[in-house]
């Protein structure tokens, strides 16, 4: 029988070496939250740590791909035609002009005046609106969907693709691989993508035999839709049921609450641009000879309560956080109000302070997230923020089950807003790739308030009394969740 005695002096050795090297590799480059968080599971934990340190440690996306998304924003710049583009106007405050300009230098896309838009709160109704839609088109429809299934919720909108195609018109769709593939129906779902003659193509597929592979947990998780480059679509919503055809959301009778908005006028360019993008980077085909309508080519509205919107995608394809900045710059130049909506809110350090900032400055501040969760690590990681933000002087509402707010949208004053697929968590801010709408415009910002009136009418408000009062056992689940969410 061999002696296991010689074997721990080795054991110790290899413990040493790995906590030396993960001192000298993970802090570089990344926060220092996320780099204690991942030191701390690697002393405590060393072998399991350097394991999943190894699977999800990266949180860029391959350096091919992020040099890909270089190039093409390189050509973005060199082609955009800025005539008509009006970027600053005499009344825009200063700061504000700023932020336009950072998210041009951090995405290559510009604002554009003369665009309109509408918001749809209605789940049925956004779906029915962009099959509409589709059935508009004459050239060209880009669908782009973290999650994709088909069933009776959107039939109409497949039926609406299959009248297309058949006109002759050319239909792409982009799926997120690991979201759409883990559905009970995907198999039937890629069948009648198939039988109606839609071109589709994953995003983010994770095949290492075929050399397509990058830490897993990296999603696309844009909403997109364009037709003809005249009328896009933009928001939460993902193109499935608003149980998400789930048994264990059905059981317990759970509902997503969403909100998209369609967007005509320029900056339906900007969003076309970021489809067309995704499907190079994703297939290799080149669109831009054949389906890109320059934003100088699109009807611009005349219409007093026209819009300033801009673009800006972000991921882990870029070298910046392009949404968490444009959050931050928002928030800091607030002067009156500010009003955020995102069911995971999970925020980093520079997120809290901006917020509970806002409050000391004087600003009213509120939040909108569900009373309850569909994902448990990541609702109770929220709620560790809670005690904080409530004590800052923060109104926090909670809307009401069986309803999971899935809105990610927040205003800022009464004239500036921000909707998109972003939530305001550690998650998207790097590992996601996303994209958000700026609006300036009163009009929108008031369809917005009338969005946020109806949350507060259905739900209820959470108190500081109420809160401490909170059971200790919930509050450990919540501070462990919380130093799990570091790990990016």
């Amino acid at each position: 029988m061999l002696d296991a005695g010689p074997i721990w002096p080795i054991v110790v050795v290899v413990v040493i070496v790995i906590d030396l090297i993960a001192l000298m590799v993970i802090p570089r480059g990344r926060k220092p939250t996320a780099a204690m968080a991942w030191l701390l599971l690697i002393f405590l934990l060393p072998f399991i740590g350097i394991l999943l340190f190894l699977l999800i440690g990266s949180f860029r996306l391959p350096e091919k791909r992020r040099a890909e998304q270089t190039r093409i924003d390189g050509l973005i710049r060199s082609g955009v035609d800025r005539g008509g583009l009006r970027t600053e106007e005499p009344d825009w405050p200063r700061w504000f002009q700023r932020v336009i300009q950072q998210n041009e230098n951090l995405t290559a896309l510009p604002a554009s005046e003369g665009n309109e838009a509408s918001l749809y709160p209605d789940y049925q109704g956004s779906i029915d609106a962009m099959a509409e839609a589709i059935d508009t088109a004459e050239h060209f429809v880009h669908v782009e969907f973290f999650i994709v299934g088909w069933d009776d919720t959107t039939r109409g909108f497949f039926a609406a693709m299959e009248r297309a195609v058949a006109r002759g018109v050319t239909v792409r769709l982009l799926a997120d691989y690991v979201a759409t593939r883990r559905l009970g129906n995907s198999k039937a779902t890629l069948a009648e993508l198939d039988r109606i003659g839609v071109k589709w193509a994953w995003m983010l597929p994770v095949m290492p035999l075929k050399g397509k592979y990058q830490r897993p947990d990296l999603r696309n998780h844009r909403k997109i839709v364009v037709v003809d480059g005249r009328i896009g679509f933009m928001g939460s919503q993902n193109l499935i049921d608003r149980s998400y055809d789930s048994p264990k959301n059905l059981k317990r009778g759970l509902k997503w609450q969403e909100l998209m908005t369609s967007l005509t006028g320029p900056v339906v360019s900007a969003v076309n641009v970021v489809f067309m993008s995704d499907w190079l980077i994703e297939t290799g085909e080149d669109l831009t000879t054949t389906e890109h309508v320059p934003a100088t080519a699109v009807e611009r509205s005349t219409s007093p309560d026209a819009l300033l919107c801009q673009v800006v995608p972000s991921g882990p394809g870029y070298p910046t956080e392009n949404n968490l900045r444009l959050f931050l710059s928002l928030i800091y130049g607030a002067t009156e109000k500010v009003i955020l909506t995102s069911p995971y809110f999970v925020p980093d350090e520079a997120m809290v302070y901006a917020i509970t900032t806002a409050c000391q400055r004087g600003l009213e501040v509120q939040l909108f997230v569900s009373e309850i969760g569909d994902q448990g690590l990541v609702y109770h990681a929220q709620r560790s923020y809670y005690s904080a933000l409530l004590e800052a002087g923060v109104r926090i509402f909670l809307y009401p089950a069986p309803f999971i707010l899935h809105s990610k949208h927040f205003s800022i004053d009464d004239d500036i807003a921000v909707i998109g697929s972003s939530n305001m968590d550690i998650r998207s801010f790097s590992l996601n790739m996303e994209v958000s709408l700026l609006v300036r415009g009163a009009s929108f910002v008031a369809g917005m308030r009338e969005v946020e009136q109806a949350y507060r009418d259905a739900g209820r408000e959470l108190t500081l009394e109420e809160w401490r009062n909170q059971p200790g056992k919930a509050t450990f689940l919540d501070g462990l969740a919380r130093l799990t969410s570091a790990l990016n």
